[in-house]
């Protein structure tokens, strides 16, 4: 962040308006509601946002489906752990981004192109959209950038194999799945 001040959390309970950032692609807004903020990681809800159901092949995404969405204003990344409409969890699909901001109301995250998934038993993790990735040119123009992107990815695969993000998704804030 550029500011030299650190904005107040977000309250629990507040609408909140979500903005993946897609270069060169349109943006993404959806609704959520803020479950939890810490001033550092921060925890919103929100229904499946897609136009339409979607089948990635390891998991499709529909209508009912709600999205526990972990974001950290200092890390690289994001988790959502995606429930089915019935309550069940169908696993943790992750973001590589740039570290989240929020701005006048708005939680603005810069996807980077690289996803992983985490099946709800624990067993299948999925690297993604790599193609993506290096298709963007990120690398080209800001190679620091590219850099911490390959690490956050690292970083999620581990964290994944390791505890399926338990270490991560605070008990402690409210909203955690």
């Amino acid at each position: 962040m550029n500011d030299t001040h650190t904005p107040a959390p977000l309250t629990p309970g507040s609408d909140v308006t979500v903005r993946l950032v897609k270069h060169p692609r349109p943006d993404v807004r959806y609704p959520a509601v803020v479950t939890g903020d810490d001033g550092t990681h921060l925890v919103v809800r929100a229904p499946w946002a897609g136009a339409a159901e979607r089948d990635f092949g390891f998991v499709r995404f529909e209508y009912g489906d709600v999205f526990t969405e972990h974001y950290w204003r200092d890390r690289w990344y994001s988790v959502k752990e995606v429930r089915a409409a019935d309550g069940r969890v169908k696993g943790w699909y992750c973001d590589v981004t740039r570290p989240a901001r929020v701005e006048r109301g708005t939680l603005v995250v810069e996807d980077l192109d690289l996803d992983l998934w985490l099946s709800a038993d624990h067993r299948t993790i999925l690297r993604l959209d790599e193609d993506e990735f290096l298709e963007s040119g990120l690398a080209e123009r800001d190679p620091a950038a590219a850099g911490r992107a390959r690490e956050a990815l690292d970083d999620l695969e581990r964290l994944a194999r390791e505890d399926g993000f338990a270490s991560i998704l605070d008990p402690d804030l409210p909203g955690r799945g």
